[in-house]
C-alpha cells in the first residue's frame, strides 16, 4: 500500500486514520460545514464507517480512492478532508472534492488545498484531467477552484440529491498540459 504524503507551505495531505475519527467530524457533523455538500451532517459512528471504507480503498490494488486528512502544517492538527477518486473506466481522470472546519474559512487554505490536490494528481498520479464539481451557491470553493488554476466548464443540472432536494452543480477541471503550480 502506497502512503500518501504531501507538504505544502501551510498545509499538507495525507491518509486519513481512526486517530482521525473525532477531528473529521467536527467537519462531516457541522451544519456549516457541510451546507453544499450532498448530505446531511453526520455522526460519529458515520465518519467512523467513512475512514474503515477509506483505509480498504487505500489498500485496493489499482487504488481510486484518495481520503487525505488536511493538516495545519506547523501543528499538524486536522483541519479539513479531501477526496482523489480516479475513475476506472477513464483512469487519466479525477475528481477531487474537499472541506474545511470553519475556523479556517477566508483564510485561502481552500485554494492552497486545491493546488496540492491538482500538484498530487498531475505530478505524482499522473493524471491528464482533474476535476470538482460544487454547489452553485459555494462561491468560496468557486474562488479557490479558480485561483488554484482550474476553469469553470459548465452546469449540470439536477447533479446532486440533497436532504433539501435536487441541486445543480458547477464543475471546474484542470488539464496537466494547461496546468501550472502556481
Amino acid at each position: 500500500m502506497r502512503r500518501v504524503s504531501v507538504t505544502g507551505e501551510r498545509i499538507g495531505l495525507r491518509d486519513v486514520t481512526r486517530a482521525d475519527v473525532e477531528a473529521l467530524h467536527t467537519i462531516y457533523g457541522d451544519p456549516e460545514a457541510t451546507q453544499h455538500m450532498p448530505f446531511a451532517p453526520r455522526s460519529v459512528a458515520e465518519v467512523c464507517g467513512l475512514v474503515d471504507q477509506a483505509m480498504e480503498a487505500a489498500a485496493a490494488e489499482p487504488r481510486r480512492l484518495y481520503a487525505l486528512a488536511v493538516v495545519d502544517a506547523d501543528r499538524r492538527h486536522v483541519i479539513g478532508v479531501a477526496r482523489l477518486r480516479v475513475d476506472p473506466d477513464l483512469p487519466h481522470s479525477a475528481e477531487i472534492g474537499f472541506g474545511l472546519h470553519p475556523d479556517q474559512w477566508g483564510r485561502g487554505i481552500g485554494t492552497d488545498l486545491v493546488r496540492l490536490l491538482l500538484s498530487f494528481g498531475f505530478k505524482q498520479l499522473g493524471l491528464h484531467r482533474v476535476w470538482g464539481a460544487r454547489s452553485p451557491a459555494n462561491l468560496p470553493a468557486q474562488l479557490a477552484m479558480l485561483t488554484a488554476g482550474m476553469v469553470e466548464e459548465g452546469r449540470i443540472r439536477h447533479h446532486m440529491h440533497t436532504p433539501h432536494g435536487w441541486r445543480d452543480s458547477i464543475v471546474h477541471a484542470a488539464i496537466q498540459d494547461e496546468w501550472t503550480e502556481r
